[in-house]
């Protein structure tokens, strides 16, 4: 029984890159839209907390998506504020009991200071999934209007995993190639700009480019 090879796609810049990950996704004519999505393998040693790599950037052209945020507030005006700005829900220990209940159909996840400290009984629900609300990514805070504002338009989280891979929404197959390649640039100087000081070696070691079903796309780092 023969093992199938899988095509390698190389990419010499990002621009060329974004050109072969559309055209591999319009090919199969999916009946929905398909996000796109990069994945930046970063050198650090993913082990220690002192290099890890996050934080949160306003993508230029946002995610071509609605994007479905709850928020955790005891306070029932910043309640009231947080839906009446756009979130899906908002509560406190009726939202904590939903989550440990299985519910997880939302993009991201604000919280008030306040209420930090009740919400750790659901960070493994949370924290896995990147949805863990962080002071450093904005996420933590008292201007509950602001952060959901925020959100909608297109502000993205990112981390770095165990293996030290940074994931990240950039957008959609059909928006024009220079939006793409405005919110990937966007990203990548985050990324670089939240290098920890005590991570050696190369940076940026591996850059790839994928959409929703499609395969990656790797991009030459010289040209990152």
């Amino acid at each position: 029984m023969t093992k199938e090879i899988q095509e390698k796609h190389i990419a010499t810049n990002l621009e060329d890159g974004i050109k072969k990950v559309k055209e591999l996704a319009l090919a199969k004519k999916r009946k929905f839209v398909e996000s796109v999505d990069i994945a930046i393998n970063i050198g650090v040693d993913a082990k220690q907390s002192d290099q890890t790599v996050k934080g949160s950037i306003l993508l230029p052209h946002g995610l071509g998506k609605k994007v479905k945020i709850i928020v955790f507030a005891a306070n029932d005006d910043q309640k009231k504020v947080a839906l009446e700005t756009g979130a899906i829900m908002a509560g406190f220990d009726d939202l904590v009991t939903k989550i440990e209940d299985g519910f997880l159909d939302f993009d991201v996840c604000i919280a008030t200071p306040d209420v930090m400290p009740k919400i750790s009984k659901v960070a493994k629900k949370l924290g896995p999934r990147g949805l863990m609300p962080s002071p450093k990514n904005g996420t933590v805070t008292t201007d509950i209007k602001k952060a959901v504002s925020e959100s909608l338009k297109g502000k993205v989280g990112f981390k770095n995993d165990k293996a030290g891979t940074v994931h990240c929404a950039v957008g959609k197959v059909d928006f024009e190639d220079n939006a793409l390649l405005e919110n990937i640039k966007t990203v990548i100087k985050a990324i670089k700009d939240a290098k920890p000081e005590n991570a050696k070696g190369k940076f940026i070691k591996e850059f790839f480019l994928n959409s929703t079903m499609g395969p990656s796309v790797q991009v030459a780092v010289e040209s990152i």
